[in-house]
């Protein structure tokens, strides 16, 4: 996959930028499609089916609730540094709020998906496919 990042990056012309320069809320955006991805990727590889209940397994893992949960596993596995940037979406203040979410897991689920838009844009795949398989398997052994 880092060649293929390394061979988009060059055909757009995008240049690597420091990671702290991106607000929360913008790693958050990024977070979300990315996050996204790998769960709709994951369960197409486990098996064609129909596309209803593709959509129904995919809504319930990338909804508010189910991310502010997956956070709650993964906190004690984070570095300092991925603490920090978690802790940035979730402080900052966004415009709008999730249909369905309470609050509280609204901004923890914008803290976890800044962490993931950061670990991609870090390309740090081994890392962010491992806290994320942490936060899954919390959420899916309750």
């Amino acid at each position: 996959m880092e060649k293929s990042l390394e061979y988009f990056k060059k055909e757009f012309q995008l240049e690597d930028r420091d990671l702290r320069s991106y607000s929360p809320l913008t790693l958050a955006y990024l977070g979300d499609a990315v996050y996204e991805i790998m769960i709709r990727t994951s369960l197409v590889k486990k098996g064609n089916c129909a596309v209803n209940k593709l959509h129904k397994k995919a809504s319930s893992l990338v909804k508010a609730q189910a991310q502010s949960r997956m956070i709650g596993y993964m906190e004690e596995y984070l570095t300092e540094e991925e603490y920090q940037i978690y802790k940035r979406g979730r402080n900052a203040h966004s415009p709008t709020m999730a249909k369905n979410a309470t609050m509280t897991d609204y901004r923890r689920a914008t803290g976890f998906e800044a962490l993931v838009g950061y670990l991609y844009l870090k390309e740090d795949f081994q890392r962010l496919v491992d806290i994320i398989k942490i936060g899954l398997r919390g959420i899916t052994n309750e």
